[in-house]
């Protein structure tokens, strides 16, 4: 097994992750229960199948966790300790180091692959290219340091390289979350499905400079945190799903308001990172109110996989944010995104595993694929013309006239979803289709988007 890494393989977007693991192991949960919540969240746009994956896969994989070293926290009584989120009906959301979650999966998990030796670590080197013969994928090209390139033949090429949501201005990801694995996968040939769904964050830190972005993880609002307008009142319920609470607020800041994060009352030594980051600012949570507007967050969209995490272009797998296979629909429930990761990267190992080897005569490998770094001003466009709402003539703007191929695969398919559901919210369009229940929107090269329904 090769592993190529750009970054250091414990500081991949994974790490950043502070929610949980989203799993019913709860006395008097069920997967059905868990099941129901995530199709709801989605806006019945969740393909039915690939959630019953993730509900009745989820709490096995969490168990394989624990026995690969992964320690979560525990109640007084040495049970693993379950959090409470947005949109969740049940405390299923398990975590480690409170919001340091992704920060202790990846430590171990990095740990116990570089003293793997099954597997051979490129680390600080890029996926360029995806190598292709005979109309299947068979391998990758990786750029070292230094700029010289490194054909990999495989049975089975997967794509984790994290989602798209550092394309917006705003945004709570490191800045290097740009889509480079969709990029990757699409010039190779891949379909890439749900674009126009991206969730906005509701409570990113809202500041003059860093922190500004900084994610307050939705687990501060599960343990009481409340959001407040100006005049010191309530005006959602902060545990609702995340499209309506970020909705409710920029609605507030659209009409001059401002919109404050009361966390005085909960213990904030669960969250010691989030504590860390606000004194930072100057910002003591302890006592202070902390100004918070949404930010891009999560990309729901990506390489359009089944649900054994195959894309469309044989032997190429996708796993994580860079993939879609319809199970979050039009909005993420909290934390099923980490749940995501480890049952549908073994769903994709197990399937990969079985695909033939490269044939004998595969071709030469390519040269370097197209830039996935966009210029600087997609950031800003994306913001303004693809945002939390949305009109067509903004949005034909991006489509027509913006220098980046994703920005403009964006804007086609959130133009293409003539209504309002989730994360994608149409002024000119404002109702929910029902003729768009359960149908994605799918996209290849410069074609329009086209809806596939998926069950």
């Amino acid at each position: 097994m090769v592993l190529v890494s750009r970054s250091p393989l414990a500081e991949s977007a994974s790490y950043w992750a502070q929610g949980g693991i989203a799993a019913a192991l709860a006395e008097g949960d069920t997967p059905e229960r868990h099941l129901e919540d995530t199709l709801t969240a989605g806006r019945r746009a969740g393909r039915p199948s690939a959630v019953r994956v993730l509900v009745e896969d989820s709490p096995a994989r969490v168990r394989d966790l624990e026995s690969l070293g992964v320690h979560f926290d525990a109640d007084r009584h040495g049970d693993l300790a379950l959090g409470l989120e947005g949109g969740h009906s049940e405390r299923r959301v398990v975590h480690a180091g409170g919001s340091a979650t992704g920060r202790r999966i990846t430590r171990e998990l990095s740990a116990l692959v570089a003293t793997d030796e099954r597997i051979e670590l490129l680390e600080q080197s890029t996926a360029s290219a995806i190598w292709c013969s005979g109309g299947r994928c068979v391998g990758l090209v990786a750029e070292r340091p230094g700029g010289a390139l490194t054909p990999v033949l495989t049975r089975g090429t997967v794509v984790a390289t994290g989602g798209a949501a550092a394309l917006w201005e705003r945004t709570t990801n490191p800045r290097g979350v740009i889509g480079a694995g969709l990029t990757l996968a699409a010039h190779a040939g891949a379909a890439l499905a749900d674009l126009e769904f991206t969730q906005f964050h509701p409570t990113a830190l809202l500041w003059d400079g860093d922190p500004d972005g900084f994610l307050i993880s939705e687990a501060v609002r599960g343990e009481g945190a409340l959001l407040l307008d100006e005049s010191g009142e309530r005006f959602v319920d902060e545990l609702a799903p995340r499209d309506e609470v970020a909705l409710a607020i920029q609605a507030i800041r659209n009409a001059g308001g401002d919109v404050r994060l009361d966390m005085r009352a909960i213990d904030m030594t669960h969250f010691p990172n989030i504590t860390a980051q606000l004194e930072r600012a100057g910002l003591d949570p302890r006592r202070d109110l902390v100004p918070v507007a949404p930010a891009a967050h999560y990309t729901m969209g990506g390489i359009a996989t089944d649900i054994d995490a195959e894309s469309t272009l044989s032997g190429l797998f996708a796993v994580g944010e860079c993939a879609c296979s319809g199970l979050h629909g039009a909005n993420r429930l909290a934390s099923n995104s980490l749940a995501e990761c480890f049952v549908f990267g073994r769903r994709a190992a197990l399937a990969a595993l079985d695909r033939e080897l490269p044939p004998a005569e595969h071709g030469a490998p390519p040269e370097r694929g197209p830039d996935p770094v966009p210029p600087r001003p997609t950031r800003g466009a994306l913001w303004r013309y693809a945002g939390l709402r949305r009109n067509p003539d903004d949005l034909a703007r991006l489509a027509e006239s913006d220098p980046f191929p994703l920005a403009r695969k964006i804007a086609r398919s959130a133009l293409a979803r003539e209504e309002s559901r989730g994360a994608h919210q149409r002024v000119d369009h404002p109702e929910t289709d029902p003729e768009l229940d359960l149908n994605h929107s799918l996209i290849r090269g410069d074609e329009p988007a086209r809806f596939e329904r998926w069950t």
